[in-house]
């Protein structure tokens, strides 16, 4: 059948209503001279720091100490100057309550953006110091890993872990936007959710992964092992006199060195804190401090089987 010409005939008109919804609707719709980051830009990028990171093992093949120095080179060349018009965009965008765009353009953007954009660059040797040990510390938790090269592939945990540790060192450099795009796209990739302002230790292993949750104030020590589903999460937001929430207290729980929680366990409260060395069982609700060395269980629950004979 053929399509009814008629009815295209209302679109100039549809187009006019939607238009009109960016003035009336505000807060959903970016319109202006002052373009923010380019998500897809920055995701790009991200790429780039993980082929950086986990030289072999991404997009190129056949990488050996006769050429790798070429290769990181072009990489790291090509992320300075992509970070610094994105960091700079971000920057800039930030301000934008502070007046109207044409007001803000004797402040330097780019300089400040390059400054900051070289300082994160200048980190990634450390990091992938770290990134070894977590990797290092999937291997030794879960015996069904095989080699190094397994969870570096395969293992979702490390994947946020380390899209969350790049993410780390921008929110440290007081850089906007940037590090929760990149975290929410590990998010949707792996189901791990976790606040780029959150600090966490050496040697951390998120195990399968999936619903994982891990708030902006979170502080986790080293060598700690959570479980699927797990929630370190606000009990509650604190709100001013006009009813509106009152951001940049803790608010979420501390996890001390050597602590495993098990999957769907829910941690809440900037007061909780998880001594050392303590181990969470599945599906406990937690909002208060436990010692060091505790171990915290739900009560076995009663099984109801139907067809067979009662015990």
């Amino acid at each position: 059948m053929a399509t009814d010409i008629r009815l295209k005939e209302n679109l100039p008109t549809l187009t006019e209503r939607i238009v009109d919804t960016y003035a009336e609707v505000g807060g959903i719709s970016h319109l202006g001279h002052c373009p923010p980051p380019n998500y897809e830009t920055i995701i790009a990028a991200a790429e780039d720091l993980k082929e950086i990171l986990y030289p072999g093992y991404r997009r190129r093949d056949g990488l050996h100490l006769g050429n790798v120095t070429y290769h990181v080179g072009d990489l790291i060349d090509r992320l300075h100057d992509t970070l610094t018009v994105q960091i700079g965009r971000a920057i800039h965008h930030e301000t934008t309550r502070l007046g109207p765009c044409e007001k803000r353009q004797a402040a330097d953007f780019e300089s400040i953006a390059q400054k900051k954009a070289v300082a994160f660059l200048e980190e990634l040797p450390n990091l992938r110091k770290i990134l070894a040990m977590d990797v290092e510390a999937a291997y030794q938790g879960d015996p069904a890993c095989k080699s190094l090269d397994e969870v570096i592939f395969c293992y979702p945990g490390l994947e946020a872990t380390t899209v969350y540790r790049l993410a780390h060192l921008l929110h440290e450099l007081e850089i906007p936007l940037v590090p929760r795009m990149m975290t929410e796209w590990a998010h949707v990739r792996t189901g791990i959710d976790i606040h780029p302002g959150a600090k966490i230790g050496r040697y951390f292993f998120i195990d399968h992964g999936t619903g994982v949750v891990i708030g902006e104030t979170t502080e986790i020590g080293d060598w700690v092992k959570l479980y699927q589903g797990v929630t370190l999460g606000a009990l509650s937001f604190d709100a001013d006199a006009e009813g509106r929430i009152v951001r940049g207290t803790k608010r979420h729980p501390t996890i001390e060195d050597r602590v495993v929680i098990y999957a769907n366990a829910t941690i809440l409260g900037g007061k909780t804190v998880i001594g050392r060395g303590s181990v969470i069982g599945s599906s406990v609700w937690l909002t208060h401090s436990v010692a060091a060395g505790t171990t915290v269980a739900m009560e076995s629950p009663k099984l109801r089987i139907r067809g067979e004979e009662p015990k």
